[in-house]
């Protein structure tokens, strides 16, 4: 369903204090937005927040941050924000790939790719979050231990990103193409899409890579 566009979204996501607009424009690196030293897990493509705030609820101990590019996306991210809910994660209105702008190197520990748009026309592969070019990027950000978690329903995608991170000297420390009945669904967080599929019955991929020592 397409969203509807509400007048005074931008500035809606301007004034909201879980809320960051135009990152790449500011003088300081968004590691700055926690006052502890804790993890930061970073979600390229947060969608409405709830595999985002999910997460932050269950993990205090650990920093997180959404990026959505929608701005319609974004407000609705923004608009599910409870009062107390807790200080551990922001949304970022603002396109992932300027994660080497706004972040410090060797800062985020984790990656998350969560059901990215598979642009399937073999033209578009170098806008997929798992082309070779995204990769040099994350390797500029991630620590010397950080992961990336994909997970997506389209098996092109899922088998094209194998690919990638194999000829991009990644280890694949866990690969399933049916992530909700194998044992790696324990403490699995759902996105919204993912509950989606699941209940229509469409299996999950997921790979978890990790940098190679």
């Amino acid at each position: 369903m397409r969203l509807r566009y509400v007048p005074g979204q931008y500035e809606y996501l301007q004034q909201h204090s879980k809320a960051i607009t135009e990152p790449e424009k500011r003088n300081y690196k968004l590691n700055d937005l926690f006052n502890n030293n804790n993890p930061i897990y970073i979600e390229l493509g947060c969608g409405k927040g709830k595999f985002l705030r999910d997460n932050a609820l269950q993990n205090p101990e650990i920093n997180y941050i959404g990026f959505e590019k929608s701005v319609k996306v974004a407000y609705r991210c923004a608009k599910s924000v409870y009062e107390n809910d807790p200080d551990n994660y922001y949304i970022v209105y603002s396109n992932g790939d300027i994660i080497k702008e706004v972040f410090n190197p060797k800062s985020i520990e984790r990656i998350y790719l969560n059901f990215s748009d598979p642009w399937p026309k073999p033209s578009h592969y170098k806008r997929r979050m798992t082309h070779r070019n995204f990769l040099y990027v994350y390797k500029m950000v991630l620590t010397d231990s950080g992961e990336i978690h994909m997970k997506t329903d389209n098996n092109d995608l899922f088998e094209y990103s194998i690919k990638q991170f194999k000829e991009d000297n990644w280890d694949l420390i866990l690969v399933t193409r049916d992530l909700h009945n194998s044992t790696y669904c324990q403490n699995n967080i759902m996105t919204e899409y993912e509950e989606r599929f699941v209940n229509e019955g469409r299996p999950i991929n997921k790979l978890i890579a990790k940098l190679k020592n």
